[in-house]
């Protein structure tokens, strides 16, 4: 396993004898075992720490185990039930494995070795759960790492095409308006994949000066032309094995685009001034916030380097298209800018962060995040602490219904609810995993902790809060 862990056991069972049993065997096995005499009992503990598996037998006085096993699985549904049941109870059983119970064992344990091999067999399961799972908070942690973060819908779909494009040397082609993360989708693409330990090469094609394009991405000989006092490498070698990024790719010369047309189909540089070709092997992403195939049209454009350019497209939302993802983003980053300091956003001034109409998009919140925290000593941000503009935004809410239509709600009059109600859905979503739930909503689990008692959501209070907003 990637990584360690113990497996917690609670065995539930009425009679004394039968838990000391259970729990000689599953400690001999390095289990951590707790015990309870009833299924109210177990319950409680279930509240108090996490557990891996639990053992239950079927009758007991007051709750019985299948009633135990459906609570239990409605408050730890990743949780391992097994049960056990007396000889000739074998409905019963089946009963339980429809309600979700792992397996069934029947007592009395003869031999031990039985229950011996029983034990083990439903740790091997919540081991490769649990490693399962390890893997995808890893996965999780690194897009947070490129500060690509939340949870709507449509920027789900941009990190499920990274996921599948990430170890391919399929040139992408990334649009969106300007400060949506383009350059970060593009280095994820990279470093999460099998090129990670190669060259990543970004260039701004917007910001070179024109004449000097080409032989910035083709490199030069010394002589090639004036000022040319040694030979110098290109980009295109530069990012030799690995990646070269061209964002705002729109940018370049018609006469640049012909010679990168020719790489792309012949796989070769020739510096400025050289007879010589080089071969280089490198993965061509490129990023731009204009329309290309309009370009095309207009002749600014070539449709050849388009089709070579255009295999797989990702297309980012703009901010205002995932208001969703602006609580969850706008922590993100103060827990960025002020860690450890537990500053919080007021109602007022996520009222406004989520009514403002953010033309820079994730950038400009980002911008607006940090300069908040530069420019206040509080621990609560109001509204006076954004930008004027940003600000004013909650006022102009009131006249645009259709601002919080993706929270399920058209009233911007009490934002806790709005905030109850967006925990509430990403923690039923991950199954009452707090340490999922707390990265895919951008807050410590110090701060997802306090949330979660001050609004009262648990497993089941999240599904029924969340299905009312359906």
């Amino acid at each position: 396993m990637t990584h360690d862990f113990r497996i917690r056991l609670l065995i539930v069972d009425d009679e004394e004898p039968i838990r000391r049993l259970c729990m000689t065997v599953a400690e001999s096995l390095g289990f951590s075992c707790l015990e309870a005499e009833s299924g109210e009992a177990a319950l409680a503990l279930l509240d108090e720490q996490p557990i891996h598996m639990a053992l239950t037998d079927m009758v007991m006085p007051g709750m019985n185990g299948l009633e135990f096993l459906e609570r239990a699985k409605r408050v730890c549904p990743r949780m391992e039930v097994a049960v056990m049941t007396g000889h000739g109870s074998v409905e019963t059983a089946v009963q339980a494995m429809k309600l979700g119970a792992y397996d069934y064992i029947a007592k009395p344990f003869a031999p031990l070795d039985e229950l011996r091999m029983f034990l083990r067999r439903m740790a091997d399961k919540v081991r490769l759960e649990e490693e399962n799972l390890f893997l995808r908070e890893r996965s999780e942690t690194e897009m947070a790492m490129f500060g690509i973060v939340g949870n709507s819908p449509k920027i789900q779909s941009v990190l499920n095409m990274i996921s599948r494009l990430k170890d391919t040397h399929t040139p992408v082609l990334i649009t969106g308006e300007s400060g949506t993360g383009k350059e970060l989708v593009a280095r994820a693409l990279h470093f999460r994949g099998n090129l990670a330990s190669q060259p990543f090469v970004a260039v701004d094609c917007g910001s070179l000066v024109p004449a000097l394009i080409e032989s910035e991405l083709f490199g030069y000989e010394k002589g090639a032309f004036n000022g040319a006092v040694r030979s110098k490498q290109g980009l295109l070698q530069s990012a030799d094995t690995g990646t070269l990024f061209l964002d705002e790719v729109s940018e370049l010369p018609l006469e640049v685009q012909a010679r990168m047309l020719r790489f792309l189909q012949e796989r070769e540089v020739r510096p400025v001034g050289s007879d010589g070709r080089v071969k280089v092997d490198v993965r061509i992403m490129a990023a731009t916030n204009r329309d290309l195939e309009a370009a095309c049209k207009k002749g600014t454009f070539r449709k050849d380097l388009f089709f070579r350019l255009n295999v797989v497209t990702i297309s980012l939302p703009p901010l205002r298209e995932r208001r969703s993802d602006i609580p969850i983003l706008a922590n993100w980053f103060l827990e960025r800018f002020a860690p450890g300091r537990g500053v919080q956003i007021s109602g007022g001034a996520m009222k406004a962060l989520l009514a403002y109409g953010w033309p820079g998009n994730v950038r400009e919140l980002e911008n607006c995040m940090e300069r908040a925290v530069a420019l206040t000593d509080q621990r609560v941000l109001g509204a006076n602490d954004l930008p004027p503009a940003i600000a004013r935004a909650e006022a102009d809410s009131v006249r645009d219904p259709n601002v919080f239509r993706e929270f399920g709600t058209q009233s911007t009059s009490d934002l806790e609810d709005l905030e109850r109600a967006t925990i509430a859905r990403v923690f039923t979503e991950v199954h009452g995993d707090k340490v999922r739930a707390g990265k895919m909503l951008g807050i410590s689990r110090a701060t997802l902790y306090r949330k979660l008692k001050r609004y009262n959501i648990g497993v089941r209070e999240g599904a029924a809060r969340a299905a009312a907003l359906q």
